[in-house]
């Protein structure tokens, strides 16, 4: 969900039939909202955390850079990774450019050839592109990306993750982050995991028809993987990310990804019936500091006044009505909850009884037709663009039609910090003005 096709990350482990057919009753779901303790959130990123694993089985990897550039427009780039049983992989370069104010749009999604990672493993190339990642001398990690995607687009830009602001994963070492598929944790049916830095300054261009687009902007990168049959993984994602730059908490952001997991995974009730559940997983930057990591699991179809559990996380669709283009029950707004520790910028630890608390609630208007809705980026079926082999794989799949919606938005981010908290806003609320790209997925209903 981070992406295209980002409902499809794989990776191995997911059994080389992708995912056996699982057991009609008991748990067969581990979150890792539920594994890991709430002052143990903040998992540091390690080298071997942005290392390629090109891994095979049924499995798609993907690397996401996001950016909101300084004149309000919006631009991603995508490398996916998709392996689909014995076929061999296929890698795929897109990029993304919308500017709300014009109108301009520019989509591409390259089939690329010749992939491979790098001696790092955090570099890659391709005959289509190159991607390298490196450290500068105040430790400030960077990925400078160039590609030519097609005679009227050429890509050449960078993400810069300040060493002031942490990447980080959900839990430390190396389970940190991964949710388990299948009853038995010894051999999994697959899993999922996300690594973030939540800040990644952008600078560069993009050239379009020959014109020069100033690539300059606030955004954050993401790494995924999944592992196992895409139509097993999840129902449901939705996507936060909210960036700012603040007069008084100066660099902000708020990223949440959050999965439902399908009805054939989750917990067990006392009858043996299985309960989809619902991870959400999150960070608050302020003052150019990760302050906290969140957590929550949710059961899906919980009661909207019903806490979710470990902390109050959350996303919650609002006024939703039929949207005729999907066939889907679409939000017409969209309201995120973070809730979590006070990180202990000395220790890594969450300081569980100084909780961190943050709200957005963004107004979409309705999704049909699409020219009511606000702020739309694209209304992707995400069967036209993921691979062949991968798109042939899940038709076969009944009631299997994802689309992705994409918005972007001015957003207000309210903020609040505890007593505890060394900074400007401590003790008090603070409101936020910003951007906010979210993407909110259907899979199978």
């Amino acid at each position: 969900m981070s992406g295209w096709g980002s409902w499809l990350k794989s990776d191995s482990g997911a059994g080389a039939a992708g995912g056996a057919p699982p057991s009609a009753s008991g748990s067969n779901f581990h979150a890792i909202t539920d594994t890991v303790s709430q002052d143990s959130l903040f998992g540091p990123l390690e080298a071997s955390d942005l290392e390629w694993t090109c891994a095979g089985g049924f499995t798609t990897e993907t690397q996401t850079w996001y950016s909101v550039l300084e004149d309000g427009s919006f631009a991603t780039s995508q490398i996916i990774h998709s392996a689909v049983g014995l076929w061999y992989p296929q890698v795929q370069m897109t990029f993304k450019y919308f500017n709300p104010a014009t109108g301009k749009k520019i989509w591409k999604s390259v089939n690329v050839t010749k992939f491979t990672p790098q001696n790092d493993k955090r570099s890659s190339k391709a005959a289509e592109f190159s991607v390298n990642f490196s450290t500068t001398d105040a430790g400030d990690d960077k990925y400078t990306i160039t590609a030519n995607l097609d005679a009227d687009l050429q890509v050449s830009w960078a993400f810069t993750r300040p060493a002031s602001v942490q990447g980080w994963k959900l839990g430390a070492g190396p389970k940190g982050g991964f949710s388990y598929f299948g009853s038995n944790l010894g051999s999994p049916e697959g899993y999922v995991i996300h690594r973030f830095w939540p800040v990644a300054e952008s600078e560069g261009h993009i050239i379009s028809k020959g014109a020069a687009i100033d690539a300059k902007g606030r955004g954050m990168f993401v790494h995924a993987i999944q592992g196992m049959r895409p139509n097993l993984v999840a129902a449901k994602w939705n996507f936060a990310n909210f960036q700012a730059q603040d007069a008084k908490l100066g660099r902000v952001s708020g990223v949440m990804m959050e999965f439902t997991t399908t009805p054939d995974y989750g917990s067990a009730t006392e009858a043996q019936q299985r309960q989809s559940l619902t991870v959400n997983i999150g960070s608050i930057v302020a003052d150019g500091k990760l302050v906290s990591v969140t957590a929550a699991t949710r059961t899906a179809g919980a009661a909207d006044s019903e806490p979710s559990r470990n902390s109050n996380s959350y996303v919650k669709h609002l006024d939703k009505t039929l949207d005729q283009d999907t066939g889907y029950q679409a939000p017409q707004a969209i309201e995120y909850h973070w809730q979590g520790p006070l990180l202990n910028q000395a220790t890594g630890k969450g300081e569980a009884a100084h909780q961190v608390d943050a709200k957005l609630k963004v107004d979409l208007g309705p999704p049909f037709p699409s020219s009511e809705t606000h702020g739309l980026v694209d209304k992707v079926d995400v069967l036209a663009e993921i691979p062949y082999m991968v798109r042939k794989l899940v038709n076969v799949v009944a009631g299997t039609k994802p689309y992705i919606y994409q918005t972007l938005n001015e957003a207000e981010l309210v903020v609040s910090l505890p007593e505890q908290w060394a900074g400007e806003g401590k003790g008090e609320e603070t409101k936020v003005k910003g951007t906010l790209f979210e993407e909110h997925t259907f899979i199978s209903g």
